[in-house]
Formats: C-alpha cells, sequence, structure tokens
C-alpha cells in the first residue's frame, strides 16, 4: 500500500530532509518511492532546440501537450462552488465556453499552486496544471460536502511497462505570427472573432476540435484539443497544413524555454509540508505523487521551511483576488494584503561571468560548481531557489534558468523585495546547498558569483505589449 505523504516525511526525518533529497535511488526502488506523474520522455528535439526557439517568434510552432499535463474533471451541480470556495478568483460568474487561471492557498495565505480552468458545460468543468492544485481539489471533493463526481486524467507514465495509456483527448497548441494563418487554413475559413481566454471549435483534417484563444511569450495562437483516438490524424494534419508557413515542432528542450520569456514563475514550492491545518492533506496525500517527489534545489539555505513559500502577492496574483467570496485562506490574506510582497523580475546574466563558469566547467580538476544546462535549468521537479544579493544585502531570490536564442541571453526569473529596481546589477549565488537523508543525499557544490542586470518580467519587449493575462 502506497504511504502518505506524511508518513514519507516521518521516514525521511522531516520536510526539509526530504525536499533536499534526490528521489531514484536503487534503495528506494518500493511501490510507495515511485513517482506517478512525471514528464515522459519526449523527444528532446526536432530540428535543433535554438531554431525551434525562434518559430514562435519568427514562424509557426506546434506544441504536443497531449502527454505531459495533469489533468481533473469536476462534473456535478456543486463543481462551480467547490472551485470558488478553494480559489482566491471566484468562479461564480464563469460561463461555459471560458477559461480562467485557478490560484489556491492554504489556510495561511501561503501558495499551494495555479492551473487553468475550463468550463466546459454548464456544470463540467476541467483543471490542468502540474497538479499541485488538482489534488488539493480531489481532497475536498473526497473530504467535503459537495455533490461533485471527480477524476483524474492522468499524465504519461515514465515508464509505461506495456501499460495501455490513453487519456480522453490530445491536446496541441499552435503559436507564432503565422498562427493565425496557419488556423484559418486548417479550419477551411475564417474562425469566430473569440476573446481572450475563451472557447470556440475548429475542424483539423475532418476531426471537430475546441479551442482556447491565449498567447505565450507573445506570440498569438490557439490550444486546440480533440479526441485522443484521433490524435495522429489530427497532429498530422496540422504539420501538413504547416509546411507552407514553415511550422517547427517544439521538443523538450526548447519548450521549457517559452515560460522565461513569458514571465511565469513556476518555481515556488507548495505551502503544505509545515503547517498544522495541513496535515490531514498530507495523510490523505499519496506519497507517489509530485509532492513527495518535487526537491529543492538551490544555493538559498532558510532555517524555516516556510522562508520557501510564497504568497499570491509576492506572484502578481493579487490582482486576481476576489474578497466577496468566502475561499480556504480568505482571512489570511485580508491581513496579509498590506504587508512587503515581493515582485517579480527577470535577471539578464553577466556575459562574462557565464563565460567563466563555462570555463570552469571546462576545467580538468576545476572547481566543484554547479553545472549550467542548456537551454534550460527547469528540465526537473526542481523548485529552485538560488540567493540573490544587491550591495552584499539579501533581497529575494533567483529561481530557474533558461538561455534564450531568441534574446540570446541567459536568463533566470526572479522575485525581489521593492529596493531593487530595473536596471539594478545584482549578484546570484550560483550553488547547491546539497541535502537529503539516507543515502539520498544530493552533493553541496561551491557558490560561484553571477552578476546580472534586473530586467522587467516578461523580458521580451513583444511579450510585454501583446500578451494578456486572464
Amino acid at each position: 500500500m502506497t504511504m502518505s505523504l506524511n508518513e514519507l516525511m516521518a521516514h525521511a526525518g522531516g520536510a526539509g530532509p526530504l525536499l533536499r533529497a534526490h528521489k531514484y535511488t536503487r534503495e528506494d526502488a518500493r511501490p510507495e518511492y515511485q513517482p506517478q506523474q512525471i514528464i515522459p520522455v519526449i523527444p528532446q528535439e526536432f530540428s535543433l532546440w535554438e531554431r525551434e526557439t525562434r518559430s514562435w517568434r519568427e514562424g509557426v510552432a506546434l506544441f504536443d501537450q497531449t502527454h505531459h499535463m495533469s489533468g481533473l474533471f469536476l462534473e456535478g451541480p456543486d463543481a462551480r462552488r467547490l472551485l470558488s470556495e478553494l480559489a482566491i478568483n471566484d468562479f461564480t460568474s464563469s460561463r461555459p465556453g471560458s477559461a480562467r487561471q485557478i490560484v489556491c492557498v492554504n489556510d495561511e495565505g501561503d501558495l499551494i499552486g495555479d492551473g487553468i480552468v475550463f468550463h466546459l458545460e454548464e456544470n463540467l468543468f476541467s483543471a490542468y496544471g502540474a497538479g499541485f492544485v488538482q489534488n488539493w481539489i480531489m481532497f475536498h471533493v473526497e473530504t467535503g460536502a459537495y455533490n461533485v463526481e471527480a477524476r483524474y486524467d492522468v499524465k504519461a507514465p515514465v515508464y509505461p511497462n506495456g501499460f495501455a495509456y490513453t487519456r480522453p483527448d490530445c491536446r496541441y497548441q499552435i503559436q507564432g505570427p503565422l498562427a493565425g494563418a496557419l488556423i484559418e487554413k486548417l479550419n477551411g475559413g475564417p474562425l469566430e472573432d473569440v476573446k481572450f481566454f475563451h472557447m470556440t471549435e475548429m475542424t483539423i483534417g475532418g476531426y471537430r476540435c475546441r479551442a482556447l484563444r491565449h498567447g505565450m511569450a507573445g506570440a498569438p495562437g490557439l490550444e486546440v484539443w480533440g479526441d485522443y483516438e484521433h490524435r495522429e490524424n489530427i497532429r498530422d494534419a496540422i504539420i501538413e497544413a504547416g509546411r507552407e508557413f514553415g511550422l517547427e515542432l517544439v521538443g523538450g528542450m526548447a519548450y521549457l524555454i517559452g515560460a522565461i520569456e513569458s514571465g511565469w514563475y513556476q518555481a515556488a514550492l507548495p505551502a503544505i509540508y509545515t503547517s498544522d491545518s495541513m496535515s490531514a492533506y498530507r495523510d490523505w496525500l499519496p506519497a507517489n505523487l509530485g509532492e513527495g517527489m518535487v526537491r529543492l534545489s538551490g544555493s538559498l539555505e532558510l532555517p524555516q521551511l516556510e522562508g520557501y513559500y510564497r504568497t499570491p502577492f509576492d506572484l502578481d496574483y493579487g490582482k486576481l483576488i476576489r474578497f466577496d467570496h468566502e475561499f480556504v485562506g480568505r482571512d489570511a490574506l485580508q491581513r496579509r494584503k498590506d504587508e512587503p510582497a515581493l515582485r517579480k523580475v527577470t535577471l539578464q546574466w553577466n556575459m562574462d561571468d557565464a563565460a567563466d563558469l563555462f570555463r570552469e566547467m571546462l576545467t580538468p580538476g576545476g572547481r566543484n560548481v554547479r553545472f549550467l544546462h542548456l537551454p534550460a535549468m527547469c528540465d526537473k521537479m526542481d523548485k529552485h531557489y538560488d540567493r540573490l544579493t544587491l550591495g552584499g544585502r539579501e533581497v529575494g531570490n533567483s529561481a530557474y534558468t533558461a538561455y534564450t536564442a531568441n534574446e540570446r541571453s541567459i536568463l533566470s526569473i526572479a522575485l525581489v523585495d521593492d529596493s531593487v529596481a530595473i536596471g539594478d546589477e545584482v549578484v546570484i549565488d550560483w550553488g547547491e546547498a546539497g541535502g537529503g537523508y539516507d543515502t539520498n543525499v544530493v552533493a553541496r557544490t561551491e557558490t560561484v558569483g553571477i552578476r546580472a542586470t534586473v530586467s522587467p518580467a516578461p523580458y521580451a519587449r513583444v511579450t510585454r505589449e501583446t500578451y494578456r493575462e486572464s
């Protein structure tokens, strides 16, 4: 029987050692440790990752999102009430054919996670994202007084081992300045005028699909989904129609870069590991889901785990809060809304310091430094926190890092306090604090100072000027 997250934390000697540990040793090859929800092995490149990166800025890109996002379907007369009572944003005004972001916090007002909710029919919703929000919702379905039926739409397993994997839908994203022309060609004519984060229908290769209008990294486009059994036909029809527009298939390496260009902060540790009010949830939560497999990495060492938690105000989600309805964490957010908050920025790495880091990596017998992965350092289940200083004073944390060919820069997303201004030069303490338990220990590295220029988030001008949030 799979152990709970609370049991796994006790086995590790606490939340801190568990989160600082790696999770893949032979000694842990037992069912209670086997990850069930990790991004499957997908092609890392279809052509070249740098070429694929430029496609959503210069032409048209196709992202296959069929396999890697967790989903949860909610159906019943209380589905809308359930979402409203868990989300900082109100779902009572939601209507079929629309979508909106969902942001959930704990009783103390700290972020659990966020995702996207699709309002499919009057009493039918689906929620997609990293999985933290979906698990939180399912917990309340099973323990609360709601007339709701819920079912997971589980992402593809890493090691199928003959498992006949299936899902309700396939899901593709078409993005870029030529996306509109491709979409019109696929549909055999213009689509109706669709508002941002609203849905429509279109035909692809003879198959009827639903579509959501949104953007990524400043690029216009649609997310489309259709019957899973027709996934290859739908995909092939998009590829064939896209040849005229130079369509690029985007692999796993380039896919992660779009998040940093569009300023999405995906690195916040879910605030579930320490509060007594979350103990019942940890008892309910299976240890082999993402919450038990995620790793806390980076140079930032704090005495209390709560120091890594973030509020909606820190991530610029404060504007989504609606205090006109009851929801988990409402009173705490009311008390904390005037507290100093961090703010999201992009850090552009100093070219010489980046080159010095590569020089260390190429020096036989060189220093024990944390290596830099290209194009992205967000290719694992890590929640990354690096210490960030200005004039020797700690001013926040740097999170995940990526190289973007569109900007010819190495960029990091960061959260900083109000003393930091655009144009300031800060220092990222690039390194790994290490930690863990038993044989699951991550080694500590030396710390390297990387100078970086504070820039807006989103970083790309086209993104800041054209991308709209829900």
